[in-house]
């Protein structure tokens, strides 16, 4: 992806230095999945007990949610370095190259955004990226790195441990500078959905389903954002300044975490009812149909067979 020298977005956060502290509102995150969990009520209950006895014993609780429920963490523990070469303790320079792609590739999104919305007659409103390191606060409630990169519509902001990339490559053989711009476009694929009101229709027809239904209705969610993510990737196309191989990296990262992907790596076997981000092939599929039309309308996934 030839991004140097072209205009990097104003929108960038860096808590790196902050190391996030405690626990916020309300649940609601949209999340590129890094780990084989097959969901359920008892992981919800695993939280809240280690941050009660984080609370009540005076030990970080993100020393245990960060690495013993099925995530993926670099290296295996110990110290982070992130792709930037600094340390995941919020050292990493305030301009470091890694950081300049992801607003690159950010003020790209908000560029294609703006002018599909222009031609619908809507207005687009930019979302804010939060880089921080290890753990983080939002609207949404409080995360560590070990779940990966998400959106929260509460606050319309991005949250991205850029150690992810570096998970990309080394752990889940998805290499490529695309394939990390996928990962930005996905997560702003869901502030689309937010702002077009898909959002809180998702939301309001998951109340009262079973955890099965909801989990279906998530990966179809999912797969919208793969189809915006390949939409945004259309247009960049146009622009020029994608190379030889970029489209295919995107897309082998869009099948190395698929839920059937990373099920059969982490654990051996799969759980299909538990999916909620949808199988490697759907991935690549929604990911390449809004690559090749470039059109919002090729998108409908809340609707027929995905």
């Amino acid at each position: 992806m030839l991004w140097r020298g072209r205009r990097q977005s104003d929108n960038i956060e860096d808590d790196r230095s902050d190391g996030g502290g405690g626990i916020g509102g309300g649940g609601g995150q949209f999340r590129i999945p890094i780990g084989g969990r097959t969901g359920g009520g008892g992981s919800i209950l695993l939280v809240i007990l280690v941050v009660i006895a984080g609370w009540y014993f005076g030990f970080d609780p993100s020393a245990i949610l960060g690495g013993g429920d099925g995530g993926l963490s670099p290296g295996g523990g110990g110290q982070i370095t992130d792709s930037s070469g600094g340390q995941g303790n919020g050292t990493a320079p305030a301009n470091d190259e890694m950081k300049q792609f992801v607003a690159t590739v950010l003020a790209e999104t908000e560029d294609t955004w703006t002018g599909i919305f222009k031609s619908q007659g809507l207005t687009y409103e930019d979302p804010k990226l939060v880089l921080f390191s290890g753990q983080v606060r939002s609207a949404c409630g409080f995360a560590s790195a070990a779940a990966g990169p998400f959106y929260c519509p509460g606050d319309h902001k991005v949250y991205l441990d850029m150690t992810f990339f570096q998970q990309l490559d080394q752990q889940f053989g998805a290499s490529g500078e695309f394939a990390r711009a996928y990962v930005v476009a996905h997560e702003v694929g869901h502030h689309v959905q937010n702002l077009t009101g898909i959002m809180s229709k998702f939301n309001q027809m998951r109340q009262g389903m079973s955890e099965a239904d909801a989990n279906q209705l998530s990966v179809r969610i999912e797969l919208q954002a793969d189809c915006f993510a390949g939409v945004w990737a259309h247009y960049t196309a146009q622009k020029g300044i994608l190379e030889q191989g970029d489209i295919e990296s995107a897309l082998n990262a869009a099948k190395q975490i698929g839920d059937d992907t990373l099920q059969k790596k982490m654990q051996g076997y799969v759980v299909p009812e538990s999916f909620n981000h949808g199988t490697s092939q759907q991935r690549q599929t929604w990911l390449a149909r809004g690559y090749k039309s470039g059109k919002l309308s090729d998108c409908n996934t809340l609707s027929g067979p995905i």
